[in-house]
């Protein structure tokens, strides 16, 4: 997943001050020496019903709803910078549109119509072989759109990835909009064709396995989805799908890939950011159903998204690199934004740092240059809210208006790079504190949003229990037990 980088400010529900950062403080160290298992002495806290919750949800569903353009649905990449706009966002802003109408920011109505103008529009773009003048081809959609023509992004790649997680999106509001108004009479029926139409045979050129992604120019991309990361929701659907499944071999072979190994006392299926960890686990309820391969394990996807977390905490508390910050609280590494593409010197100590990059932290891969992301932390509230929620509540005391405004939080931060007077590609550098991005990020605010709702209500888990296309594309996968039973 590669990225580029508002009205008048919500209320703030301050209670959090009072009642979150004091738990901050109380949640207790995590014991992790037990081949794995976290141990937690006391009951854990429950932040369900926190304010602060709520004014995160409520900011970053803002983002989706004034910046994506109402006249095609297209979701920008990124705000404030004019940019394009990115599959993958539109799919995350339709999976908020359904948490805005369950939580009050927006109603029904108004979000099933923003729901059936994107999927119009996407139904009915052009499609074809040609390298301009479209918006996707065999139902795959290219990774970047014009935000107003809706056409190809200079030569993008189409991109199955990204096409998965705009499925996603779209699919969840399949199972959201079931009245018989028109309006979600016709949301269920686009879906249904969007989904339908997706010809994941022809990306298989190396079946069973599918294709990274296809350029007019110089036909499919020579990779293939192998291997633990984001690919699964891509593969489940690939599976499930009622027109053009491809082999239920495909899982096997994409579990060969696996890498599992224990960094900072977790065992787990390792991939170091934490976006690999998260983006599968919007859409599809991993808990307590297992492939063959997790039941060798003897865990499920969920518990291997928890360790993942667990360890990079760990990581940042034992800091092997020395950045700024990092602690107990301060911790996250994914895909983001950063400062600059530069080497210098800093406090001492010769540094490296970058823009865009996958950052992360695992057993076989560390990429850390001291730029830490709040979605790493906020996209994992599902999975571990006893360490995630007093994050994000540390993350916007310690730092304030730079990296949590008018939609939440910024996508980055870097407190090592807290030198006024070095350069910045983008962002801005607050003297003495450190870089913090300008920008918010599509893909970056669609997890925070989602997994917070996910840990508070199970929503979006609970409509995609629904999806008969999930339910095959599991189950042809190997899946078993839980809910599925």
């Amino acid at each position: 997943m590669n990225s580029t980088s508002p009205p008048p400010h919500h209320a703030l529900l301050e209670k959090w001050f009072a009642l979150g950062v004091v738990m901050v403080a109380a949640v207790l160290a995590l014991d992790c020496s037990n081949g794995g298992t976290t141990a937690i002495s006391g009951p854990t806290p429950d932040f369900r019903a926190d304010p602060f919750l709520d004014t995160v949800e409520t900011r970053t569903f803002q983002w989706f709803w004034d910046n994506t353009n109402p006249t095609n649905g297209l979701v920008p990449d990124r705000w404030p910078t004019k940019s394009f706009s990115s599959v993958a966002a539109i799919g995350f802003g339709l999976t908020a549109y359904i948490v805005g109408v369950e939580r009050g920011y927006v109603s029904r109505s108004d979000a099933a119509a923003r729901v059936l103008t994107t999927l119009n529009f996407l139904y009915h773009a052009p499609q074809g072989p040609d390298a301009t003048g479209v918006t996707g081809y065999k139902g795959f959609f290219y990774h970047f759109l014009d935000m107003n023509t809706g056409l190809r992004f200079q030569q993008v790649e189409l991109s199955t990835i990204d096409t998965s997680l705009l499925l996603a999106g779209i699919l969840t509001c399949q199972e959201y909009f079931t009245g018989a108004d028109p309006s979600e009479v016709a949301i269920r029926a686009v879906a249904d064709s969007i989904y339908a139409r997706v010809d994941w045979q022809w990306a298989s050129p190396n079946a069973p396995l599918v294709s990274m992604g296809w350029h007019p120019e110089s036909n499919f991309i020579n990779a293939d989805w192998r291997g633990y990361d984001e690919g699964m929701i891509l593969y489940v659907l690939a599976l499930g799908s009622p027109t053009h499944a491809i082999s239920p071999t495909a899982w096997a072979a994409w579990t060969a890939g696996y890498q599992w190994q224990t960094f900072y006392s977790q065992p787990h299926v390792n991939f170091a950011p934490l976006f690999g960890h998260q983006y599968s686990h919007i859409w599809i309820d991993f808990r307590g159903i297992q492939d063959p391969y997790m039941r060798g394990r003897g865990i499920d996807y969920l518990e291997n998204s928890r360790r993942a977390t667990l360890a990079q905490r760990s990581y940042a508390i034992a800091n092997p690199s020395k950045f700024r910050d990092y602690g107990a609280n301060i911790w996250g590494l994914t895909a983001s934004d950063g400062p600059m593409d530069s080497a210098f010197t800093i406090d001492g100590v010769q540094r490296t740092f970058h823009t865009y990059m996958a950052r992360g932290a695992a057993a076989n891969e560390v990429q850390d240059d001291g730029t830490l992301a709040p979605t790493a932390a906020g996209g994992s509230v599902a999975f571990a809210p006893e360490i995630a929620v007093p994050a994000l509540k540390a993350m916007r005391e310690k730092y304030g208006d730079p990296l949590f405004g008018q939609y939440g939080f910024v996508d980055a931060f870097n407190p090592t790079y807290h030198l006024a007077s070095a350069r910045v590609t983008q962002g801005r550098v607050v003297d003495g504190v450190g870089w913090f991005d300008t920008d918010y990020l599509g893909i970056d605010q669609g997890p925070i949003i989602a997994m917070i709702e996910n840990y508070r209500t199970g929503l979006i888990w609970r409509l995609m229990r629904q999806s008969p296309y999930i339910k095959a594309g599991l189950q042809r996968a190997g899946f078993a037990g839980g809910w599925l039973q």
